[in-house]
């Protein structure tokens, strides 16, 4: 019991840092707007870029995570991860740093797959909720602690210096995983033989609770992305934050969460994931759509609304990522996993192109960023009817 802790609370922090490289470009990208001349539309192609390279790295983990040791697969994604957040804090124009972004993602794609596949083979699908609460918390931890401490290095220094840090803490991270972690191999035992590239696809899309299942975690993420990628520039050019301000959007909204994702997960074990999941998601419409529609304001006023979209939706990832964990059985839950990823990866990619085709720069400010909170609730609305279709798999 003691050293299965162990391993979630050391997975929550490589989600921490994975979490806090893959946010670090959006609440910086006003210094990349003006540092580097591009528009809204390669500002976007900066975000997606390593969303893209996740989803291609996800396709080729389908067929590889289920065949390795996970915690030897682990230490190698996540090292190379780490390597490629470091060199990120060497790129010195627009089409380095997207290249390289684009070469992080390669690898940071799969680590979102592992670790859901890690927690799913340690913990049974009734005590789970609670287990995945912890794992989102370290979004929590990041947007709390992770990203204002970036932004604020940023500002008083250069931005180069969070992707620094990251890349020498994640080294270090996965050098204790390496001479820590017992060797994790309990998938091996539901399969009598390891599967072929026909058998691995054939074992999910025959069967319609996981393609179900995988639709749902697409549509949820879509609802989810769909206005991150410009919330920051927004709330700088429209409703008037500074840049440090923004640390502060982070930072409320990342420490309410810190305490609101152990909540969530306890209530989705206690009152189940449909009840939890609706509610939340009906309430994160109000911030969505306060943030899309607003204009100057008092920095408290922000902050409120800010706060409120950080917690709900958070929370309304908790208890759809339950039971979609819980949708694939033991034997082919690394493959499945994979493929939940790279479509979360493609879904992140796609909201990002999405909105930076329909928000514009015009004398100063963005506009048409309403369109973009109102796909968003209407995706939002799409995922709670796909998400009640889902059943629990043999196994969990």
């Amino acid at each position: 019991m003691q050293e299965r802790s162990l391993i979630l609370f050391t997975l929550a922090t490589v989600n921490f840092t994975h979490i806090v490289d893959s946010m670090l470009i959006m609440p910086l990208g006003d210094i990349f707007i003006e540092l580097f001349g591009i528009s809204a539309a390669e500002y976007s192609y900066l975000v997606s870029s390593y969303a893209i390279a996740a989803f291609i790295s996800s396709l080729f983990g389908v067929f590889l995570l289920d065949r390795f040791d996970r915690k030897k697969a682990l230490v190698f994604i996540y090292t190379g991860f780490a390597i490629g957040t470091l060199m990120c804090a060497f790129a010195e124009s627009y089409l380095a740093l997207l290249l390289l972004r684009f070469g992080t993602g390669l690898f940071g794609g799969m680590i979102g797959a592992l670790v859901l596949s890690v927690v799913s083979d340690l913990y049974l699908f009734k005590e789970r909720g609670a287990a995945m609460g912890i794992l989102f918390a370290a979004f929590s931890a990041a947007s709390a602690l992770g990203v204002p401490i970036g932004i604020y290095l940023a500002a008083k220094g250069d931005w180069q210096t969070p992707f620094l840090i990251i890349g020498i803490i994640g080294l270090a991270i996965s050098t204790f995983i390496m001479f820590k972690f017992p060797s994790m191999t309990a998938h091996f035992q539901a399969v009598e033989k390891k599967p072929s590239f026909t058998e691995t696809i054939s074992a999910i899309t025959d069967d319609s609770n996981q393609v179900n299942a995988l639709l749902a975690g697409f549509i949820l993420v879509l609802a989810h992305f769909m206005i991150i990628p410009f919330i920051s520039p927004y709330m700088i050019k429209n409703v008037g934050f500074t840049q440090m301000e923004i640390s502060y959007q982070f930072f409320l909204g990342g420490l309410a969460t810190v305490v609101s994702a152990p909540i969530v997960g306890r209530l989705t074990d206690k009152l189940g994931v449909m009840k939890v999941f609706t509610v939340v998601m009906i309430i994160s419409f109000i911030p969505t759509m306060f943030i899309t529609t607003m204009g100057q304001q008092p920095l408290w006023y922000g902050l409120i609304f800010t706060t409120m979209f950080f917690v709900f939706a958070s929370s309304r990832m908790i208890s759809p990522n339950t039971i979609i964990s819980a949708s694939a059985p033991t034997a082919n839950r690394g493959s499945f996993m994979s493929i939940k990823s790279a479509l979360q990866q493609f879904a992140i990619f796609l909201s990002a192109i999405i909105s930076g085709a329909i928000v514009t720069i015009e004398e100063g400010v963005y506009q048409h960023y309403w369109y973009v909170g109102l796909l968003s609730v209407l995706f939002g609305i799409i995922s709670i009817f796909l998400v009640k279709r889902l059943k629990v798999a043999k196994g969990n």
